[in-house]
């Protein structure tokens, strides 16, 4: 039994197909297959079952590879072991961002990250927090930023900051000429939201837990980014809600239309997250360093309330 055979099988039983699970492991097919065999006729058990379609796990098969997983991270833990011990900060570091905050977050640290820890090779996707938890479980994030908490079992979260939600009031708005605002003057059925799968939707929808029954029985406009909720209020169909990070990016007639809460401001909490194997944790620790020192100074809320993701 081997390492390599065991990522084998982690391969084929994430792509359920030996000719995908090959191209991800960058081996032939031919090999791939013979060293999946090679290892089931060591354990004299079937790993998987081949006549179905797609491939499935067999019953032990599942076991097994939990137990794969396991021990692949554990390998992987011996050369981080010996980079810490070094004192070493590259390699490459694969993340992945929500929607909702890579467009204004990234380019706040990203220059300040690579300046400072030049040997690290970062690899960026941007995903939904379901496909974020999802791939940190099966080793294929190191780390991501995601709003919290997930109350996740195999996840480890560090706060990175507080950010506090801002109403974008367009003209003739029933609110607009209020200088601030409170969550008892939100009103659903003239809020403008991020379509189903965006983790700020059900934070605001918890803002305004009294009338989320109401959110079916109305006419809702949904949309997958703020510059669109934008040009819709603008257009008078309604208001909408800007994380206070994407308002700094505003010109200066749309910043008019923002209200600011009264307090305490609610807010969302912005983590990095990590598995509980706790892999390349100085890479971890930087990237926390930077982003906390960079938001440090946009940031100056101190009374927030912070609205959980979860619904």
């Amino acid at each position: 039994m081997t390492i390599t055979q065991l990522k084998y099988v982690l391969a084929v039983a994430e792509n359920k197909n030996f000719t995908k699970a090959a191209q991800k492991t960058f081996v032939t097919q031919p090999t791939l297959s013979m060293q999946i065999q090679k290892l089931e006729e060591e354990l004299e058990i079937l790993i998987f079952d081949r006549s179905k379609k797609p491939i499935e796990l067999t019953p032990v098969g599942q076991k097994i590879v939990s137990q794969a997983r396991n021990i692949v991270t554990e390998s992987e833990r011996m050369q981080d072991v010996v980079d810490q011990e070094k004192g070493f900060i590259g390699g490459e570091f694969k993340i992945g961002i929500i929607p909702t905050v890579m467009p204004t977050l990234l380019p706040m640290f990203l220059k300040n990250f690579t300046n400072k820890y030049p040997k690290v090779q970062l690899k960026i996707e941007e995903l939904t927090t379901d496909d974020i938890i999802k791939k940190l479980r099966d080793g294929h994030l190191d780390a991501a930023i995601a709003a919290t908490p997930l109350l996740q079992d195999n996840i480890k979260e560090r706060v990175l900051y507080h950010e506090p939600f801002v109403a974008y009031v367009p003209e003739n708005h029933r609110l607009s000429e209020n200088k601030k605002i409170n969550s008892d003057d939100l009103d659903l059925d003239d809020l403008l939201l991020l379509e189903d799968g965006h983790c700020f939707k059900d934070s605001v929808i918890n803002l305004c837990k009294s009338q989320q029954a109401q959110l079916e029985d109305h006419f809702q406009l949904q949309s997958g980014s703020f510059e669109t909720l934008i040009k819709l209020s603008n257009e008078g169909l309604g208001m909408t809600l800007l994380p206070y990070l994407h308002t700094l990016d505003l010109s200066e007639k749309q910043a008019k239309k923002l209200r600011h809460f009264t307090d305490p401001t609610p807010a969302r909490e912005v983590s990095i997250i990590y598995g509980k194997s706790e892999l390349k944790m100085q890479l971890v620790n930087a990237l926390h360093d930077v982003i906390a020192g960079v938001i440090r100074g946009a940031i100056r809320f101190n009374d927030v309330k912070i609205i959980s993701p979860l619904k």
